[in-house]
């Protein structure tokens, strides 16, 4: 979610940035291969754009060295070579960068992005449903909207605890498998949420949030059995 979207002031704390995932991954979101962009049309022409800039930006570079220290000594001056190298060089570069993201991309982090979309996507979800009761002078129980801000804040908790987690492992490979504190969630207290929520678009938003924190834990749990 973009920071400059204009969010209510109960929302604004709740998103996860780019640069708080940094932080807590030490790893760039962007520097992750996820599948799912791919399968997103909004987010996966900006995917290839970015990768296609990197590829012209590389191929001069490479190219360069390539054509002055292999082809010249071994096939001396030639233009068929250098005109097949500029098509190809780009081509290859973007084929090689998916191989080496998807290589360095761990699994269960790619899981937890995903979830971080979902999560906020119903942030969104939230903000829409409130600019579209302003417009039609229509206005929900207050509570019930406190109660879904609620099960978000336990959300994030909960994804920023698995980012650290994942983080932690993933830096101690001999960390023993038997911290159960890692585990630690609030499932309960979102389950309590989603008994009490109403029937309406709210309660339903809150039960989204009850999903991705349950998804969070079923991903830490398959972190933990790795070790």
């Amino acid at each position: 979610m973009s920071k400059s979207n204009l969010l209510q002031q109960d929302l604004l704390g709740l998103e996860i940035s780019p640069g708080e995932i940094k932080h807590l991954t030490g790893i760039d979101p962007e520097d992750i291969f996820r599948p799912s962009i791919l399968r997103d049309s909004s987010k996966k022409w900006s995917f290839w754009l970015n990768e296609i800039s990197i590829a012209l930006a590389l191929t001069p570079i490479l190219l360069g060295v390539i054509y002055v220290f292999i082809i010249l000594p071994t096939r001396g001056a030639s233009l068929k070579w250098a005109v097949l190298l500029i098509v190809l060089f780009p081509f290859i570069i973007v084929v090689g960068r998916l191989i080496w993201l998807k290589k360095h991309s761990p699994d269960i982090l790619v899981n937890l992005l995903d979830e971080i979309d979902k999560y906020h996507a119903v942030v969104k979800a939230i903000d829409i449903k409130h600019q579209l009761e302003k417009v039609s002078n229509f206005h929900t129980n207050c509570s019930d909207r406190k109660q879904v801000i609620v099960a978000l804040q336990l959300t994030r908790e909960d994804l920023v605890r698995a980012l650290k987690s994942d983080r932690i492992l993933r830096e101690n490979k001999n960390l023993l498998p038997n911290n159960a504190e890692l585990l630690t969630n609030n499932l309960a207290a979102l389950q309590t949420l989603q008994i009490n929520a109403n029937a309406d678009e709210y309660g339903r938003l809150i039960n989204q949030s009850w999903q991705i924190s349950l998804t969070v834990q079923e991903e830490m749990r398959k972190l933990l059995n790795q070790r």
